[in-house]
């Protein structure tokens, strides 16, 4: 069939804006699907400059920093810093183990000090506010007496006794207010008085002999006439002791004229001591005497040692003074203070001070008994 004229006209007019719409709607959507292309390509090379740029600017500024700017900012840690296994290394364990040990010294210091308070505290309520005075019996135990008013009191201070190992130094108003001294006897061996002297000994006490604490015979000391000739000829000062166990009245008589036999032309300055005390570890012939009756033994020989001129003088411990011998009927005799220590606490007034056993000087070899003497005997 042949469609008419007018059919074929309305159908060209109407196909032509069609077309033109299509081509329209795809050209736009090419366009904007460049433009997301677009867009996107941008991004990620700004992103890409911006990273190499990041870089090279940390390169450039390390390769103009200084050498030891460099050094301080390489890392610190090393592998082994790193190595899980060394984390817990021998010094490690070693250090654990001092402060461990460090710990327990300071505990048990600390422990020590509150004893020391707490026994200085028990010690203070004991002396009931200083009068009363503790002493220690031959048995180990421990005794608090009762201070005697009336007797002449101990006036040293505490702060002016200076002990530079061996030796004791008193002072006295800043200055110095002693005298260095030994005590020897034959057990004493060869002595070097000259030596001695040199060692800033400034006199020396000699055993002159003693009586058996058993047999009760008088012997005298095999080393005593060697000892004083060679320290008078040192020109040390030379004082003599009697180590007693008279029994009786009569035989502190006959140990004082033994004593003052030995002395003839002797020159001794120092004091002539009595000692009469009991014997460590052993029985011994007085050990059952009365206080009363050894009261009266030391003042017999005290007495007749005073009568020919020399000065008399009476040896103990704390224990043997006080509760031994009665000192209120004692001559007024000086006293020679045994008691080791660095501050004495006898409570009466003692003019000589044996301060220990096991000291050591010049001249001598071993062990010596040392002493000080507040009094200068040798310029009275």
């Amino acid at each position: 069939m042949k469609l008419t004229d007018d059919f074929n006209d309305n159908s060209e007019k109407s196909g032509l804006p069609v077309l033109y719409m299509a081509v329209a709607v795809i050209g736009f959507i090419v366009l904007v699907f460049c433009i997301v292309l677009a867009a996107n390509s941008k991004e990620n090379k700004s992103r890409g400059a911006g990273q190499l740029t990041a870089t090279e600017s940390k390169q450039e500024t390390m390769e103009q920093m200084p050498e030891d700017e460099l050094a301080m900012n390489e890392p610190k840690l090393t592998s082994d810093q790193l190595d899980f296994w060394n984390m817990y290394d021998e010094d490690e364990a070693v250090s654990d183990n001092t402060l461990a040990a460090k710990n327990e010294l300071y505990e048990k210091n600390a422990q020590k000090l509150i004893e020391e308070e707490l026994k200085k505290q028990q010690e203070a309520d004991l002396s009931e506010g200083g009068t009363k005075t503790m002493v220690v019996r031959p048995d180990g135990t421990e005794q608090w007496i009762m201070i005697n008013a009336y007797l002449d009191k101990n006036t040293y201070d505490s702060a002016g006794f200076v002990y530079e190992d061996p030796k004791m130094k008193y002072f006295q108003s800043g200055k110095e207010a002693s005298w260095l001294g030994v005590d020897i006897d034959k057990s004493s061996g060869d002595v070097d008085f000259e030596k001695l002297k040199k060692d800033d000994v400034d006199f020396v006490m000699i055993r002159i002999g003693y009586r058996g604490y058993e047999s009760g015979m008088i012997t005298i000391d095999e080393e005593y006439y060697e000892y004083i000739h060679a320290a008078n000829e040192a020109d040390i000062p030379v004082g003599i002791y009697f180590e007693s166990k008279a029994v009786s009245v009569e035989e502190a008589l006959e140990e004082a004229e033994f004593v003052i036999t030995n002395l003839i032309e002797m020159r001794v300055t120092y004091p002539v001591v009595f000692d009469l005390g009991l014997v460590a570890n052993d029985t011994s012939r007085i050990d059952m005497l009365p206080k009363t009756q050894l009261t009266e033994i030391t003042n017999a020989f005290c007495n007749r040692i005073a009568e020919v001129g020399y000065k008399p003088m009476v040896y103990g411990d704390k224990y043997w003074l006080l509760r031994k011998i009665d000192l209120t009927m004692l001559g007024d005799y000086d006293i020679w203070l045994s008691q080791s220590g660095e501050t004495p606490d006898y409570p009466y007034e003692f003019a000589m001070w044996q301060y220990t056993s096991e000291g050591t000087v010049s001249g001598i070899s071993g062990d010596v008994n040392m002493n000080i003497s507040f009094v200068d005997y040798s310029q009275r």
